[in-house]
């Protein structure tokens, strides 16, 4: 993904025309590895992303909601301590590099000026975000500590003094007098290689942009300086798009010739659309893994034990044969010698069809006859047994497979409802308790919030919790409830007892696209009002049984859902 040096130039650009001059309002750090500064410029915040993630360090201004967590990290108080109020003055690059500086100027507790450094190194696993103290080029923090047993070079801690990162031995593709491209089209006519080469001479350049610098240096009949001029100037007006393909990318470049590509209004709301979905599935992966693991553990578990059981009873289905083995025995009990191992007896049952009956030569006639009793009544009594525990573990199969899905849809928020449910149920230990004694409670999230074309308000639960706190406690009785018909998903609540039939479809939309079937064409979706729902004595999180729905036919469409979060 070429978030290289050519797309920092054209984001800092970006930038640069909508914060300097700015001031910090807020900082926050929602995930390990992230920081957001609100930064107040020309009337309006801009929530500005610093992102440190190994896989997808990015500077950005994001309108994607995040959640902070309830206790900030050593990092972010410091930030807090020198940043907050400060004014932004200006943001540079170093070189053609993926590091970028932004330049503050704020006080100390002396009342003198103190000029700060924060910079962002884009650098896959090494990225890294740091506080300077520019006047003394020290460093204050980083979001990531690096020792000298982890770098003897460049030591990242608090009270180091900062060194740039390695300089590169390349040439500045902006900056460039020796027109080194010329030189290497002549010798390079193929396009794969020639793009090979503008990487090996020019730094910051990824292998989308080289391909794409390459195309305009081969083109026939034009000026190669114009080209290439125009085509780095175009970081400076760039036309934020994403390249569709076997591997999608996103670039400032425009492209004319390629048919599946998606442009967006700036650089900052292209990274939004091509982070979200990804982003947000990663980071559900990773911090939800704990409880991935659990379910997969418990599913294989559970549907390890229905084979086991339904291989029981399936045995049991011999039950009528043994009953009728030992009363044919208790009947012809004098044709039976000791000593014999089989022998053959009409069955009154069905006279056309002889038994054969295996007897034991160890025991008397009669003690065969009590032994096949004995095994048709264990049989008998294991039937309702094994039934039962089919029953049980089906639930347990299917309700798993609920938190399954939930998971496969959840964001980062929504994850530590889910843990508290786990725990509730007894497949996480209990939280434990702090020094008072007492176990500190999470607070529950919130369902989500959407409204219809028609301006009616629709809640959508994103877990068990939520499902039933939204169904049996929120709800009014004449509201209407959705959910996809014998599919996994989320609870839906129409907060209006007689919505139109586009609000009832819009709805249906949404039990459609937060369930298994999102991504399916044509998804039933049952709907009822809430005075029709009730939860059975014992019932899991989530279960609720209905009557008297009505069904719709619905096709989920995430552009509609978006829409509806908007209104």
């Amino acid at each position: 993904m070429p978030f290289d040096g050519l797309f920092t130039h054209a984001m800092i650009a970006e930038l640069r025309s909508k914060i300097i001059g700015g001031r910090v309002t807020k900082i926050s750090q929602p995930f390990p590895n992230e920081i957001i500064l609100t930064i107040r410029s020309q009337r309006q915040n801009h929530p500005l992303l610093l992102s440190a993630h190994p896989n997808y360090a990015r500077i950005q201004i994001t309108q994607i909601p995040y959640n902070n967590p309830p206790v900030p990290t050593n990092f972010t108080m410091t930030l807090r301590k020198y940043l907050e109020n400060a004014k932004i003055t200006e943001i540079s690059q170093l070189d053609n590099d993926r590091v970028a500086y932004f330049s503050f100027t704020t006080r100390n507790e002396l009342g003198d000026e103190l000029p700060l450094l924060l910079s962002i190194e884009i650098m896959g696993r090494y990225s890294n975000v740091l506080l300077i103290n520019q006047a003394e080029n020290k460093i204050l923090d980083t979001i990531k500590h690096i020792g000298p047993s982890q770098n003897r070079f460049r030591t990242l801690l608090p009270g180091a003094t900062y060194i740039q990162p390695p300089k590169q031995d390349l040439l500045n593709p902006f900056t460039d007098k020796s027109k080194k491209y010329l030189e290497l089209v002549q010798q390079f006519p193929n396009r794969e290689i020639l793009a090979k080469q503008l990487q090996k001479n020019y730094q910051g350049i990824a292998t989308e942009h080289a391909l794409y610098l390459a195309d305009r240096l081969h083109d026939v009949g034009d000026d190669l300086s114009t080209n290439w001029d125009q085509a780095l100037k175009q970081s400076d007006c760039p036309t934020p798009t994403i390249v569709e393909g076997n591997k999608a990318f996103f670039t400032f470049f425009k492209y004319d010739n390629d048919s599946k590509v998606e442009n967006a209004e700036s650089l900052s709301v292209l990274l939004d659309k091509f982070y979200q979905k990804k982003a947000t599935s990663d980071r559900v992966q990773q911090q939800g893994s704990q409880l991935f693991h659990v379910i997969k553990v418990n599913l294989q578990k559970n549907r390890k034990k229905l084979k086991k059981l339904q291989q029981t009873m399936d045995s049991t289905q011999k039950a009528d044969i043994l009953r009728v083995k030992g009363e044919l025995l208790t009947t012809y009990l004098f044709q039976v010698k000791r000593g014999m191992t089989e022998i053959e007896l009409p069955n009154y049952y069905d006279s056309e069809k002889p038994v054969k009956i295996a007897i034991s030569n160890q025991l008397s006639p009669s003690q065969n006859a009590q032994k096949y009793f004995k095994k048709y009544q264990k049989l008998k009594n294991a039937v309702e047994y094994v039934t039962k525990q089919i029953k049980i573990t089906k639930a347990e199969i299917n309700y798993l497979e609920e938190i399954e899905t939930q998971l496969e849809l959840a964001d980062p928020q929504d994850l530590p409802d889910i843990k508290v449910e786990l725990q509730q149920e007894g497949y996480l230990r209990a939280q434990k308790q702090n020094k008072s004694g007492k176990v500190r409670k999470n607070k529950l999230g919130q369902p989500d919030t959407f409204y219809s074309s028609e301006g009616i308000k629709i809640s959508v639960g994103k877990n068990n919790l939520q499902n039933d706190r939204l169904t049996l406690k929120m709800a009014q009785k004449r509201d209407i409830w959705l959910h996809a018909k014998n599919i996994h998903g989320s609870h839906v609540i129409i907060h209006n007892s007689q919505p139109g039939e586009q609000t009832l479809l819009e709805a249906a939309e949404l039990a459609a696209y937060y369930s298994k079937a999102r991504s399916s064409g044509n998804v039933p979706v049952d709907y009822v009002e809430v005075k029709n729902i009730r939860k059975p004595n014992g019932a899991k999180p989530g279960f609720v049984i209905y009557e008297g729905q009505q069904t719709l036919y619905v096709t989920p469409d995430e552009d509609e859902i978006k829409k509806m979060k908007k209104i």
